[in-house]
């Protein structure tokens, strides 16, 4: 090795001795992961349904895509706007997703208060007033003070619809019901499609429903569901997280038909999967892996996001054990429905 070979090789070496007693790093430290922040409504962090699957496609979403992922699950409705506060405060998300049409309040309060960060709400459609101007559109724009939130809706009505064409066609007795959540939007269209589909089937067909203000009420939604079954229902809907639920347990337990709702139920709730016919599935899951996937691309952005028959949003889950119980006829009866509304979905009646 020559003079100046050593020369510069010893200057080198005195260089990162210097840095590093200087503290110097070597080397440029990697960014610290965006934060996903999920807030789910009360009581329903395991409820086999609606949040439950929100909060897994949320997790799933954020490890394929490098975020970090909290979630939080308020006490009560009261404490959402502090729950939502105290999620930012704590894990300062660059996205949040709330669940709920309960939230929407809570989480418009909140998108006004930090337009640094995004939002995105499942199952809650903003409408013009409260500082929105004449149409939907306002409410997501600057003006509106929204133009940092995402509404991501499904048109449970149309999977519903479909639900209740089958139940219409293979009720022995003529009465199916429905035991519900919360007479909320979400909910009055999953109500509402079904027993229009149900009559589109079979027109003297009686539809019975009761709405129950609490969606983590099972106890509940399985005496209401006893009820209905000794008034002769023998198809339960079970449409209200896991208050419909309690409904779906009683249709087991009495050995009639049960139909799910949200998630194909048929794998979150075993204990009644052969009472299954199907599930009227909003694909929850997908819904909030995308909204985080697509926030992490750039391309989420302010609006309504609708999932549809058309564009597999929503749709019935598989029939499962009842595959080959179902006839035929009832199956055309599916589809032929499925193509029905696809062409005009405000045959459904809950548009």
């Amino acid at each position: 090795m020559t003079g100046h070979v050593r020369a510069a090789v010893g200057v080198l070496a005195l260089a990162i001795l210097a840095g590093c007693a200087a503290g110097v790093p070597s080397a440029t430290p990697s960014p610290a992961p965006l934060n996903v922040g999920v807030l789910l409504d009360s009581g329903s962090e395991n409820d086999r349904s609606f949040n439950e699957y929100t909060l897994k496609g949320a997790r799933e979403a954020a490890e394929e895509t490098g975020f970090a992922f909290e979630y939080r699950v308020p006490l009560s409705a009261d404490d959402y706007d502090s729950a939502l506060e105290a999620l930012i405060a704590e894990v300062q998300p660059a996205l949040v997703i709330t669940v709920g049409f309960r939230m929407g309040d809570a989480t418009a309060r909140s998108a006004r208060r930090h337009s640094d960060v995004r939002f995105a709400i499942v199952d809650n459609a903003y409408s013009p007033g409260a500082g929105c101007a004449e149409t939907v559109e306002d409410c997501y724009s600057a003006e509106g003070g929204l133009s940092n939130v995402t509404s991501l809706m499904s048109a449970e009505d149309e999977a519903a619809y479909l639900a209740g064409v089958l139940a219409g066609c293979m009720t022995d007795s003529g009465i199916v019901a429905t035991v519900a959540g919360q007479e909320i939007p979400p909910v009055y269209r999953l109500v509402t499609g079904f027993e229009n589909g149900a009559r589109t089937s079979h027109p003297d067909i009686t539809t019975l429903h009761q709405y129950i203000p609490d969606f983590n009420d099972p106890d509940t939604g399985q005496v209401v569901g006893q009820g209905f079954i000794r008034d002769g229902a023998d198809v339960i809907f079970g449409a209200g997280g896991n208050t419909g639920n309690g409904g779906l347990l009683a249709a087991k337990q009495a050995g009639v038909m049960a139909i799910g709702v949200d998630v194909d139920q048929y794998f979150t709730y075993p204990d009644v999967a052969d009472a299954l016919l199907t599930s009227a599935a909003k694909n929850v899951d997908v819904i909030a892996h995308a909204a985080v996937t697509d926030f992490a691309a750039g391309t989420l952005e302010a609006g309504i996001r609708l999932g549809t028959l058309s564009n597999g949003g929503v749709g019935l889950a598989p029939y499962h054990d009842w595959d080959a119980r179902i006839p035929q006829e009832c199956k055309e009866q599916v589809t032929a429905a499925e193509a029905a509304v696809k062409a005009d979905p405000t045959i459904t009646g809950a548009k």
